[in-house]
């Protein structure tokens, strides 16, 4: 499978789990798409450790420093796999890992070259020394009680927004 095939295949997979995803060109197309899907949303958290997070344009009277009291959180995570349409959120250069699974809208950032095809495609990358702490997320949060009651957004984000950079 080609890289963009690879892509495709987990905007399609994300897409059917819940997610909003979509796939830009650029920084400034990034930017051009987090102001319409964060039009409104009061207060925006982005820990600014990547290059890509430092990028994000956030209007200063929206911004927080404090993932816990933010409406959405913007962050680049550390991968995708594409075969389920997860976000890989690591621990791996000292990222915190819950900041995105707080707030009630997490947008994600992800490298179209860190899409991988399975699972086993991400270990295998990793070599002798994987991330300490690695959390999927496949879509926006869902539980459902023993009535199959299903309820969104209880345990983590209940909109999640996905942007293959």
């Amino acid at each position: 499978m080609t890289s963009r095939e690879t892509v495709n295949l987990f905007i399609d997979n994300a897409a059917k789990a819940g997610a909003e995803p979509a796939s830009v060109k650029d920084i400034g197309e990034m930017n051009r798409l987090l102001a319409r899907i964060l039009e409104g949303t009061s207060l925006i958290y982005c820990p600014g450790f990547t290059e890509r997070e430092r990028a994000v344009e956030i209007p200063e009277d929206r911004r927080t420093g404090d993932h816990r009291t933010a409406a959405a959180c913007i962050e680049e995570v550390f991968g995708a796999i594409a075969e389920t349409g997860s976000l890989i959120c690591s621990s791996h250069g000292g990222k915190t890992v819950q900041a995105g699974l707080l707030p009630a809208h997490h947008v994600a950032i992800v490298s179209a070259d860190r899409v991988y095809e399975k699972l086993d495609d991400l270990f295998s990358s990793c070599g002798d020394s994987p991330p300490t702490n690695i959390t999927l997320e496949t879509g926006p949060s869902r539980t459902a009680d023993i009535e199959l009651t299903l309820t969104i957004g209880v345990h983590g984000p209940e909109r999640l927004s996905i942007i293959v950079l």
